[in-house]
């Protein structure tokens, strides 16, 4: 069987730890979009450390979870954003204002929409936690 979106098996994984109480979970295969969405949420606080395990294959990540995620997924296609149209998108996907992100990847990389906000720029969505 072939893997469609390595991104949405991570998050999808990481939910279903997050759901059974565990405290940290191994996910592979790794890739550098996975790396760079778990870096984001590690800045924010919804996840601990991760180590990424090199196995000369596809690689394994084995990330501390906190239990601070209620839930993370991928947006697919990865539609084309706008700075103005990003606040739509965060009404349709966030519960709130006051917490959660959605992730964009940029001319100037994979960032959250505030920071895509205040820098200027739109680009593609990828996915949200909260």
């Amino acid at each position: 069987m072939v893997k469609i979106s390595v991104l949405a098996d991570t998050l999808k994984t990481m939910t279903n730890a997050e759901k059974r109480g565990r405290r940290q979970v191994m996910l592979r295969p790794s890739s550098k979009v996975v790396i760079k969405f778990l870096q984001q949420m590690m800045k924010h606080g919804y996840i601990g450390e991760f180590e990424i395990i090199d196995d000369h294959r596809s690689g394994k990540i084995v990330v501390e979870l906190i239990g601070r995620i209620n839930k993370c997924g991928v947006i697919s296609p990865r539609y084309d954003v706008s700075v103005g149209d990003l606040e739509q998108w965060v009404v349709n996907l966030l519960p709130s204002r006051q917490f959660g992100k959605i992730i964009l990847t940029t001319s100037m990389g994979i960032m959250d929409h505030d920071e895509a906000r205040r820098k200027g720029t739109g680009g593609k969505i990828i996915g949200f936690f909260y």
